[in-house]
């Protein structure tokens, strides 16, 4: 179990590491500080501006109050797993984790870590945030640093290798150049993107290019000519019902879907089947074989025809996909749940008004 001592460092190496700073530069007597203050006093040697500063404040305060013995801190964690069920991090753009999601990370993990997996079942969305603010950011190699007590080494060592491989870069491009330095090489066509076609070319690929909905299945049947396909009316709040073609044949029978609230696609351009007019896509969730497949299921709270949101995204969906651009193919392959069930794109759950999407299968891809 953390010491509020060590858990001081780790707050402050951990910070140093997301503002890129060399935790030497940091005051030498920041850890014997609250956090609050570490938090100042670290912003002020970065040359950051404080963003979110009431929102962040609001945090540090949560991580200086947390408590260290174990059995007292399970609901000051509820309190975090309720503010996190709607989005992936605590402050930011949506994708990003901010530095109170930093400071409340370094926090709590050597608490949640060991806590009771009965505990843990009770805080799904603390775990999904913690796994994406290891994948996302270099939080995961605090605990390491601290353990070895090698940090500024293993921070000049760093700094050494990226010097010695600039170093060999320079000669490699020497060579390559008839021995010219760099000030005397005429730049290099080709190579630059306009920051605007960078821009446009991730905005090809963001889910907010799909019209995602919840639906309501009125009528299925099979396939007439097709048996692994069946056939769907479902209502997604406009004047007409939708008929979607779906591959569920195998994992369902139509009357199993009778009545059943699912997420589709709705602006996926209008064809046919096997003859038959598809007019969407519902999203499912399947293991790898695969031997279960699922579809999305939208919380009862949840409108009919309501749009699927993702906290951080904004933008307009496209009136229909283009399939030149493969958008769709694109996309899919940052759809899946979390290990709790949760629909996410690139870890943002799936939101309505109701709350969350989900499936039973954890950990799936969802297509």
């Amino acid at each position: 179990m953390a010491t509020i001592e060590s858990r001081r460092k780790s707050v402050a190496l951990a910070l140093s590491k997301y503002f890129s700073l060399d935790p030497s530069v940091v005051p030498a007597d920041s850890s014997d500080s609250d956090i609050k203050s570490l938090y100042l006093n670290i912003i002020a040697v970065s040359g950051h501006r404080v963003n979110h500063s009431d929102e962040v404040l609001k945090w540090v305060a949560f991580a200086e109050a947390f408590p260290v013995a174990l059995d007292a801190c399970f609901e000051n964690l509820k309190r975090l797993n309720d503010e996190l069920s709607g989005k992936a991090v605590l402050l930011g753009n949506g994708l990003n984790p901010s530095e109170a999601d930093v400071i409340v990370y370094s926090v709590v993990h050597s608490s949640l870590i060991n806590l009771s997996d009965t505990s843990k079942e009770k805080l799904p969305h603390v775990l999904r945030w913690m796994d994406y603010i290891q994948v996302t950011k270099p939080v995961g190699a605090v605990e390491a640093d601290l353990k070895s007590n090698k940090t500024e080494q293993s921070i000049k060592n760093v700094n050494k290798s990226e010097a010695d491989s600039s170093k060999d870069k320079n000669k490699a491009e020497g060579k390559a150049t008839g021995g010219k330095s760099t000030g005397d090489k005429e730049p290099t066509k080709g190579k630059a993107k306009p920051a605007d076609k960078v821009a446009e070319k991730e905005n090809e690929v963001s889910v907010s290019l799909l019209n995602i909905q919840v639906g309501l299945i009125h009528k299925a049947w099979k396939h007439p000519s097709a048996d692994s396909l069946l056939v769907e009316e479902i209502d997604v709040g406009e004047a007409k019902v939708r008929q979607v073609v779906s591959g569920l044949a195998k994992y369902y029978s139509p009357d199993e879907l009778m009545n059943r609230r699912v997420v589709l696609i709705t602006n996926v351009k209008p064809g046919k089947l096997r003859d038959v007019m598809s007019e969407g896509l519902v999203l499912c969730a399947s293991n790898e074989g695969p031997t279960i497949v699922e579809p999305l299921l939208p919380p009862e709270g949840a409108k009919i025809g309501e749009h699927i949101s993702f906290s951080g995204i904004d933008g307009k969906p496209e009136d229909v996909l283009n399939p030149k651009k493969k958008q769709l193919e694109k996309i899919t392959p940052h759809l899946f749940t979390d290990d709790k069930g949760v629909a996410t794109y690139k870890g943002i759950p799936f939101m309505t008004s109701g709350g969350p999407c989900t499936s039973s299968i954890p950990r799936a891809t969802i297509r």
